[in-house]
This record gives structure tokens, sequence and C-alpha cells, in this order.
């Protein structure tokens, strides 16, 4: 029944009451008429053929880790790195820098690299068996990573899809826990529309679902920031899961909410090696005990 049509005989219904019939006779066919009516508006208001719009990976490609840091954030000038004596030495690649030369990345010092596997629950690197396979041949120590889409689905499916597309974790002493990439928003709202409450709720779905399928917990990266900005300085990771930084700069800086120190320092976007300059806060034994399923 259309809007109108219901809305006649509603009318004709009333007037039949008004004018003397049995009211307890017409009172059913009245409210199955003003249903039927509320109905009929509801579905007016939804457009013919409209659907809902498809996430947008159109970035993807070259979205990375620290992707929009710099761009929001700055560069702090100057060369010199605090306290980089007992550090080590790593990078982080993704798919739009092709294939990496891992002779070459190793021969200039790298120790361990991260590599990005997936983005939200539409993407997957296409270098990403040449970089991360390719990685390990050369006797880095290597993880991958998740650049978070909080806009398109929940924390817990992307943890899934991410596991399923190569960001899983094994017990070789050669692979690194997974982490998960939270910064700037590369397509919009910096917090992808979020407020803290739920920007925090999205990403502990997101790390206990890892650790709940991986049985390690992912590191987080992201920036102080942002951190402040998007989740309200949430203090709840801090001893559940490494702290890998982005600041580019001679110091680390302020930590977020609830970290003491950093895993991992991303303190510059390019250099000697491929992709973004890295410093783990350690020794490599420490890497090593990482890899092997040490806190």
């Amino acid at each position: 029944m259309g809007f109108g049509r219901a809305r006649t005989e509603i009318g004709a219904l009333m007037s039949r009451t008004v004018a003397g019939h049995d009211e307890q006779r017409w009172r059913p066919r009245l409210a199955a008429a003003g249903a039927l009516a509320a109905l009929a508006s509801v579905v007016v208001a939804v457009p013919a053929g409209a659907t809902e719009a498809a996430p947008d990976y159109s970035l993807a490609g070259t979205n990375f880790a620290g992707t929009q840091i710099a761009a929001h954030e700055g560069v702090v000038p100057g060369s010199a790195r605090a306290d980089t004596t007992d550090q080590t030495l790593g990078h982080d690649v993704s798919g739009h820098q092709g294939p990496v030369d891992w002779g070459a990345a190793a021969a200039g010092g790298a120790k361990f690299t991260y590599v990005k596997a997936t983005e939200g629950t539409g993407f997957v690197n296409p270098q990403y068996g040449q970089q991360y396979d390719g990685a390990h041949a050369a006797g880095l120590i290597r993880g991958a990573y998740h650049f978070g889409r909080p806009d398109v689905s929940g924390g817990a499916e992307q943890a899934e899809y991410f596991i399923a597309h190569g960001g899983g974790w094994r017990s070789d002493g050669k692979t690194l826990p997974g982490a998960l990439d939270i910064e700037y928003n590369p397509y919009g709202d910096v917090c992808y529309g979020k407020n803290p409450a739920d920007m925090t709720a999205w990403i502990t779905d997101f790390t206990r679902t890892y650790l709940a399928k991986v049985k390690r917990s992912a590191l987080i990266y992201t920036s102080t920031a942002w951190w402040k900005q998007c989740t309200g300085n949430a203090s709840g990771f801090g001893n559940t899961n490494p702290l890998w930084l982005a600041r580019y700069g001679p110091e680390v800086g302020e930590l977020p909410a609830g970290w003491d120190k950093q895993s991992i320092w991303q303190f510059a976007r390019g250099g000697g090696l491929p992709g973004d300059q890295n410093y783990y806060n350690g020794p490599f034994g420490r890497v090593v005990a990482l890899a092997g399923g040490a806190a």
C-alpha cells in the first residue's frame, strides 16, 4: 500500500467514526492503516538503488608507516642522535619502494626490518613476498605491519585480515611479532571520524584479537601527538604492547601515556637503508629476544 493510499484510508475511517459508527469495530483497522502508512514513509525515504559506498583504498599502494606524520608534525633539525651507542639499526619498507635489494640493506648495517603487509580489509602489499621473504633470506630479523583503517571495519576484523595475509608470527627466532600502524588518516579526518573512547576501543579490539590468535602481543606504531589527539592519551597499552614510536628528530622526546620506553624509534624518513630509518632500543640480542618470544 502506498503512503498516499494509506492516508486516504485513515481519513475515510476517521470520517466514519465521527459519523457515529462503532469505534471498537474500526480501531484495529485504524491501527493497521497507521502502521502501513509509517512503513510506506520509511520506504519512500530510501532512494531507489542506493548502495553503501565502497571503502577508499586509492592511496593504499603509497601509504606506509609515517605516511602523514612528517606532514602533520614536521621534522626537527639535527643529524646527531642522542643515546644511540647501544641501539640496533633497522628500517621499514612498503610496496611503494618496489623490490628491495636486501643484500645491500644487510651490508649497510640493517639488522631488522618491518614490512607493510596489509591495509584495512581490502589491500595486500603486492611486494610483500619479495620484501618479507627477501629480508629473511638476507639474514635480517623481520616482521610485518598493518596500516590500520578504523573508518572501514572493526579492529578485530582487521587483525584477522592481517594475520591471514602474512601478519602472523612463527617461533623461528627470525620473526618479530606483528605491528599495528595507527596514525593520521591519509583519506580525511585525522582520527577517522572516531572520538577518543571509540578509537581506544578499536585499538583494543585489534590488539586483543591479535594476541588471542597469534599468542603474541602486537607492537603499536604511532606518534605521541596523534595518540594524544585521537585516543585522549590512553594509558592502557604500555604494559601489554611494545611501542614503535615515530618522531623525526635527534631525540625520542615525550612518549605516549602508559609507556616508560619505546622498543623501536623511527627517527628518519630516509637515510642509508631503504625506506624509513629505525633504532631498536637495545643491543641486537634484545631484537633476537623479541623475535624468540620475550616481552
